[in-house]
C-alpha cells in the first residue's frame, strides 16, 4: 500500500486503521511463531481473538468474525486439534457449548499481549505520548457508533 492520496484526496480513516491494524496482526502472528507458536493461522487467530473471558458459543464468534457459523466452527476444530482452545457446556444453556480457551491458548496470549505491549510503545515514541492519547480517545469515541459487541 502506498501513502499516495487515493483519487486525488487522502486515505480514509477507515483504511488507514485497517493498515495500522495488519500491522499489528503481522507482528502477533510473528512473535508467536517464534515463541514455538506456529500453528495458528490468520483466520484462526481472529476467531481466537473473540473468545470471551467465560467462553463464547460459536455462532458469536461467527457474528462477531463475520463468517459464516460453518466456517467458525471449521476454524475452531482446527484450534482444538491444536490445543488452543476446548469445548465445554454452556451453563446457561444445557444444550450449547462454549468455546473456551485451553491452557495452550492462555501461553499464546501471554506471548500476543506482550508484543501488542511492544508495538503500541513504538507507536507511541513515533508519534509522542500526546498524539497517542489524542488518537486513543479519539478511537475510543469512535467506537461507540461503530462496535455492536463493546
Amino acid at each position: 500500500m502506498s501513502d499516495e492520496p487515493v483519487e486525488g484526496g487522502p486515505l480514509s480513516i477507515a483504511l488507514l486503521c485497517f493498515v495500522v491494524h495488519r500491522a499489528m496482526e503481522d507482528r502477533v502472528l510473528s512473535d508467536l511463531a517464534a515463541a514455538g507458536f506456529d500453528d495458528i493461522t490468520a483466520a484462526q487467530a481472529r476467531i481466537f481473538a473473540r473468545i470471551g473471558p467465560k467462553g463464547t458459543r460459536v455462532g458469536d464468534l461467527a457474528e462477531q468474525a463475520r463468517v459464516t457459523k460453518q466456517t467458525a466452527g471449521f476454524l475452531v476444530d482446527q484450534l482444538e486439534r491444536a490445543g488452543y482452545v476446548r469445548r465445554e457446556p454452556d451453563p446457561t444453556d444445557a444444550r450449547a457449548r462454549l468455546v473456551v480457551i485451553a491452557e495452550r491458548g492462555l501461553a499464546g496470549v501471554e506471548v500476543a499481549r506482550r508484543t501488542e505491549a511492544a508495538v503500541q510503545a513504538e507507536w507511541t515514541r513515533h508519534l509522542g505520548k500526546r498524539a497517542t492519547d489524542q488518537l486513543h480517545a479519539s478511537l475510543t469515541k469512535l467506537r461507540e457508533i461503530t462496535d455492536p459487541y463493546r
